[in-house]
């Protein structure tokens, strides 16, 4: 057993540390199997060495980011940890930093991980964006925010947001309403992203005024889309025939960001992806980019990291059991 000791040169990060009823604290304790408390201004870790060296490096990333003017979560407390534990807990100094806008309650929007900053920087230094991971990494509501930043700063003067309206699951024919009412269900989370950016009013007058587009990937077909934002979303459920298309209606001054999970593909079996196709026909070519976030970018509640990583397990299970059973055949 060993007791090391943190000295805070701000009382005030006490209770942000700590967190409500020590939530945050309880949550470093549980993980390293260790004591933390505070005495004397200081924050003290007892335990076996190790461990509460681990949860010391812990505690000073979480300072850190309170340096930077950052509000420590439960899930920023995970993130940390997850550094710590592969021992990249320097890359703390990546996460938050510049603004990439305020919501329309002012809320700052800021990168909360290393692969949410890569990808901010990917899309501020590239025409187009590929942005690959699993659900709850930020990839469609950070791209929203920058296409909003973008159109507030002039760098472009309008807003495309589409989707391809893939049936997973359930028949499109037997939705309710004409087109349109068919098609709103697959494109609401562009909506609900641009409704917290900018607020309903707003966005309905910028809708009225064709400066924001909201439609299904077909209602591309045929355009040039100049000066535009344009974020194509689960991209994985296009066709390599339609992420042609798509990419091909690039304008002058336009940017593109396209986002998907490939581990979530509802196209038909004999159907290959045009995401997947397209990262790997694209990989080298200037002025392109392609960010991969894995499950430890995940900024929703736990149980989304935990699921992702289920189901990571069990893929990966899966496929040494077919690769074995391949094997045996011959």
């Amino acid at each position: 057993m060993t007791e090391t000791a943190i000295e805070l040169d701000n009382l005030e990060y006490l209770h942000a540390i700590f967190g409500d009823f020590d939530s945050n604290i309880t949550i470093l304790q549980k993980e390293y199997g260790v004591s933390i408390f505070s005495r004397d201004g200081k924050i003290k870790i007892s335990g076996q060495e190790d461990r509460a060296q681990c949860a010391r490096r812990a505690i000073q990333s979480l300072i850190e980011l309170l340096d930077k003017g950052e509000t420590i979560t439960d899930q920023s407390v995970r993130y940390v940890i997850s550094l710590v534990n592969e021992g990249t807990e320097n890359q703390v100094a990546a996460i938050g930093g510049d603004t990439v806008c305020v919501t329309f309650t002012g809320k700052p929007v800021k990168a909360k991980t290393v692969g949410q900053k890569k990808y901010i920087e990917s899309i501020k230094n590239n025409t187009i964006v590929f942005g690959i991971g699993p659900a709850g990494t930020g990839k469609t509501y950070l791209a929203v925010a920058q296409a909003v930043r973008a159109l507030k700063n002039h760098e472009v003067t309008r807003i495309i947001l589409t989707r391809p309206a893939v049936e997973a699951g359930e028949k499109l024919g037997f939705l309710p309403g004409d087109l349109q009412n068919k098609v709103d269900p697959y494109l609401r989370p562009l909506y609900d992203a641009l409704f917290d950016m900018m607020g309903a009013e707003s966005y309905q007058r910028n809708l009225e005024r064709n400066i924001i587009e909201v439609a299904p990937l077909a209602y591309m077909r045929g355009r040039t889309l100049d000066e535009s934002f344009i974020i194509l979303d689960e991209a994985q459920n296009t066709t390599p025939e339609q992420m042609k298309m798509f990419l091909t209606r690039l304008g002058f001054n336009s940017k593109m960001v396209i986002t998907g999970d490939v581990t979530q593909i509802d196209l038909p079996d004999s159907k290959h992806s045009g995401l997947v196709e397209a990262t790997k026909i694209l990989k080298n070519v200037d002025d392109i980019s392609v960010v991969r976030f894995s499950e430890k970018d995940v900024v929703r509640h736990k149980l989304v990291q935990d699921i992702v990583k289920a189901y990571e397990r069990y893929n990966e299970q899966h496929r040494n059991n077919t690769e074995g059973k391949a094997e045996r055949k011959w």
